[in-house]
């Protein structure tokens, strides 16, 4: 896959990618040091950067908070001590976490920086390193290309003497969960990579029970170029409240899938156009990944790449994922084959994924089914497998010990929404699209 930007005035990331430290170093300079604690973050919250990797939350609060779990008695490294409350402890030294785990099938956008800018993906890791007071840091990344390119550029960097705070490389899991930020630091520990079932936060209790942030790649790459070039130049593309670019992954009917980067606010046919168009009549989009929300096609094209912009559709950029559905495919087949695998990935946890994800699967799977020819394993036609998708989509949703439920159960609201037709159809006896011809 390639990386295209919307145009040489929105590309940013892209804009600067170099993959060896003397390219990296000609267009970006050296690492611009800021010192612990106060001028990086006032900077960051002042830029609106949220995180990449799917939750968007600010990134500066994350920074905060590890400082603050790191520092109780100061709020801040070398900072003038202050009272701290009753039984506040001093939780040991910080650890900072590149997330490259890209859990999400279809993502390749985490890869794609790595192996395009690794030294922008780092320096961000070394700012947020210093402004925590970190005494160690960790690049979590899926085994390929993109792995031992960023090991490459960590013992390039080693022997330019380049860093303050020692990396290491560490491959992650081929799982769903395995991106989620608990699941990561559980893996560093050598534990399986999934996330945590009582959940308390990783800037209180993190890797070894110490203060840990875990930020996603591109969230770092964007942090790297705001401490050069200030939070108003981030400032001057995207929305007023979500400011700057995002790295996406165009997958599915289009003539090139492949990694975009564009403002926030960019309509979703910009999205799909910058990726040579679809190849054939569309039938749906689905934003956000396999966790993601259905889009029809008559509506899909012209709606905002952004929280906003897609809120009322109860969809969210989640990891940055636009996937075609050309029309004539079955979208009910496609979210049975989709629900199915993520019934499968389940934490096991939880009665939520150990029995109601699987219970999910076989009602969906009943009503992608045709009546007459593919009947549901309960004897249901599939109106009926349906109307058990519903209900066991309502039982899953915010009940689990984690938050995989919860997409799973997105995805199947939005399907029954989506493809309300097709499950008329299916009813009848005949598929609208083109994997049960008839």
């Amino acid at each position: 896959m390639t990386t295209v930007g919307a145009d040489a005035g929105t590309q940013r990331v892209l804009a600067v990618a170099a993959a060896d430290l003397a390219s990296h170093y000609r267009r970006c300079g050296p690492v611009p040091w800021r010192g612990p604690g106060g001028p990086l973050l006032a900077e960051i919250r002042d830029s609106g950067l949220t995180g990449r990797g799917g939750a968007a939350f600010p990134t500066w609060r994350k920074l905060s908070a590890v400082v603050a779990a790191a520092h109780p008695h100061t709020g801040r490294p070398g900072g003038r001590r202050r009272v701290a409350p009753s039984g506040t402890r001093r939780a040991g030294t910080p650890v900072v976490v590149a997330n490259a785990a890209e859990g999400e099938p279809e993502s390749t956008k985490d890869a794609t920086l790595l192996a395009a800018a690794p030294h922008l993906v780092l320096d961000g890791l070394q700012l947020a390193a210093e402004a925590v007071g970190a005494g160690e840091a960790y690049v979590q990344v899926k085994p390929g290309a993109a792995a031992e390119v960023v090991r490459r550029a960590v013992v390039e960097r080693r022997a330019a003497g380049w860093d303050r705070c020692r990396i290491e490389v560490r491959e992650a899991p081929a799982t769903f969960l395995a991106g989620e930020a608990s699941a990561v630091v559980a893996a560093l520990e050598g534990a399986p990579a999934r996330p945590r079932a009582h959940w308390r936060p990783l800037a209180d209790d993190g890797l070894h029970g110490r203060p840990t942030l875990v930020h996603n790649v591109e969230t770092l790459a964007h942090l790297a170029m705001i401490a050069r070039w200030g939070a108003a130049w981030f400032r001057c593309v995207g929305t007023a409240d979500e400011p700057g670019t995002l790295l996406v992954t165009v997958t599915g009917a289009v003539a090139a899938p492949g990694v975009v980067e564009v403002p926030y606010g960019t309509p979703l046919g910009e999205l799909v156009a910058l990726r040579g168009g679809a190849t054939e009549p569309v039938g749906a989009l689905r934003l956000g990944g396999y966790a993601g929300t259905w889009l029809p096609a008559d509506v899909g094209p012209g709606v905002a790449m952004s929280r906003e912009g897609l809120a009322p559709w109860g969809a969210e950029p989640g990891p940055g994922l636009v996937s075609v559905l050309p029309a004539g495919a079955c979208g009910l087949a496609e979210t049975a084959r989709i629900v199915a695998y993520l019934a499968g990935q389940n934490a096991g946890q939880c009665g939520p994924c150990v029995s109601g994800l699987p219970q999910l699967a076989r009602a969906v799977a009943g009503m992608a089914g045709v009546a007459g020819r593919n009947t549901a394993p309960d004897g249901e036609n599939p109106a009926q497998s349906a109307s058990r998708a519903l209900r066991l989509a309502a039982l899953v949703a915010g009940r689990g010990a984690c938050h995989h439920p919860d997409g799973v159960a997105r995805l199947v609201h939005s399907a029954l929404r989506t493809f309300a037709a097709d499950i008329r159809a299916h009813a009848q006896g005949h598929c609208i699209g083109s994997t049960h011809p008839g």
